[in-house]
């Protein structure tokens, strides 16, 4: 999951503009950003480890001038931890193409082989965003030479198209090619989600923007226009004209975890309101709660993604809503957070509990997902601590049993502690009295509600069904990642592996 983001304007510059985007999008991703811009005849770009608001400051406005620009928030799904796969990516040829990428690209090792063997190009780090560019850079380069170099548009159409039925995987993406403009593209299954918006230029002209969610759009202006189509390439050229291009067939396939966790719930995506849809999550679970016939004093959302799940299942069922949980705002989130020492330490400096909200009491805690474990665990403990008599969990998403590869960072069994274990069994493990699961077929039907003409939903990580083709030869090579090698390097002596993942 990452955050990504560009904005064409016609005649004022961009970067004030990125920045305000970027902030926006900061839940998307925390380990690094990265802004370029572009005048016409230079690019200008910076990136760095950090959030937005530590990476740049006033003195960027000077350098990163022009009035094209695109960003990116990262946090690593694939390649390493290093600041030099912070993304926008670069390429001088065909063009000058810049790329940044949200998702994840599944047949990275065939892919880099032919860029490499075949095209004789170097790759500077791991990460599948540079793969995806450099073949996108060779698949524009063979429409040169077909069509010329006098039809720059019809080129990088037509590279996108080649592009696309090379790559494997879930990629929104947007790129500045110099001298032509702005372009963004979707995979043909509209996986991870991209949103194109325009406002009025001075000039009398339209300004437009792409991002990752809409949440990016309103604060500098913009209107949402529509999400890009899967198999879709979208081009503004330099004097401001959208040019839009089928590139291959596509069908609507968006990842449903977006609207448990990753999205912010003010966000419309693929027309379904992230929102309602926690709403909807909430009532569904709502009835399974009721069924159990428990003694609930009340109910404590884990902040601040639950609470309009918490806030349902308090209405639905009657039982009182409490703030149990206060959190520090000055962490990070702890699911973005890499590395498993960094996450059980920011559990306690993320949350504090309320001891008059447990003392004595039976309490229902809801969290939006339980995906490593390790944080709603110390929860636990803290509601314990803090004198709960009985703690009780329920979880707005189903088990995550499977990896996801499509750009979340749960790429491993090793990960997952729903993987190989029962409710029950789970139930033991976080310590908790009860625990309840959202069923798959309620979080579809609570996301579908939103919007009926979408057919299907990727719940991969819930029923191991991967809608790309993924092969038994990626998902083994996942589990035997040197990423996941540090993460259980990271163990303390003789703990469950489950726990390197907790």
């Amino acid at each position: 999951m990452c955050g990504i983001m560009g904005i064409a304007n016609r005649n004022t510059d961009v970067f004030a503009e990125m920045y305000d985007g970027l902030l926006m999008l900061q839940h998307r991703g925390q380990d690094a950003s990265g802004i370029v811009t572009y005048n016409g005849e230079f690019f200008r770009e910076r990136k760095a480890n950090g959030l937005v608001k530590d990476v740049f400051g006033p003195e960027d406005a000077a350098t990163l001038t022009g009035r094209i620009g695109m960003g990116h928030v990262r946090y690593p799904t694939a390649g390493s931890l290093s600041a030099s796969e912070a993304q926008p990516f670069f390429v001088n040829a065909p063009y000058g193409i810049y790329l940044v990428h949200n998702g994840n690209i599944t047949n990275t090792a065939e892919q880099a082989e032919k860029v490499t063997a075949k095209y004789s190009r170097h790759l500077r780090t791991t990460s599948d965003s540079e793969i995806l560019l450099n073949v996108l850079a060779d698949k524009v380069a063979d429409a040169i030479k077909v069509n010329g170099a006098g039809e720059p548009i019809r080129n990088i159409f037509a590279g996108v198209k080649m592009t696309m039925e090379r790559i494997q995987g879930a990629y929104s993406v947007i790129c500045m090619i110099a001298g032509v403009g702005m372009l963004a593209f979707r995979d043909p299954r509209g996986i991870r989600p991209l949103s194109v918006a325009k406002r009025d230029s001075q000039d009398g002209g339209e300004d437009y923007a792409f991002a990752s969610e809409d949440v990016a759009f309103g604060i500098n202006g913009f209107d949402k226009i529509r999400d890009v189509k899967p198999g879709e390439a979208v081009l503004i050229d330099l004097d401001g004209n959208m040019h839009c291009h089928q590139a291959v067939e596509g069908e609507l396939t968006p990842c449903i975890f977006e609207y448990v966790y990753l999205a912010r719930p003010d966000s419309m995506l693929d027309g379904v309101s992230v929102y309602k849809t926690q709403l909807r999550m909430g009532q569904a679970l709502a009835k399974q709660i009721q069924d159990a016939g428990l003694e609930i004093d009340s109910i404590i959302p884990v902040p601040d993604s639950a609470r309009p799940v918490a806030l349902e299942v308090a209405n639905a069922t009657g039982i009182r809503y409490r703030e149990g949980l206060v959190k520090n705002r000055y962490v990070g989130r702890t699911f973005i957070m890499p590395g498993q020492e960094e996450r059980q330490k920011s559990v306690r400096r993320k949350l504090n509990a309320i001891p008059l909200e447990f003392k004595g009491l039976n309490v229902l805690l809801i969290d939006d997902s339980i995906v490593r474990g390790n944080t709603i665990k110390k929860i636990v403990q803290m509601c314990r601590e803090a004198g709960a008599k009985k703690v009780y969990i329920a979880s707005a998403s189903p088990p995550v049993k499977f990896p996801n590869v499509y750009g979340i960072d749960m790429p491993t069994k090793h990960e997952l502690i729903a993987n190989g274990l029962s409710v029950d069994e789970i139930r033991e493990e976080l310590g908790a009295d009860a625990l309840f699961y959202q069923k798959l077929d309620d979080l579809i039907w609570a996301a579908k509600e939103g919007n009926p003409e979408i057919e299907m939903f990727d719940c991969s990580c819930f029923d191991g069904n991967y809608i790309t083709g993924v092969t038994p030869e990626y998902l083994d090579a996942l589990e035997n990642s040197s990423r996941v090698s540090a993460k259980i390097k990271d163990m303390p002596e003789g703990a469950d592996k489950k726990e390197a993942v907790g």
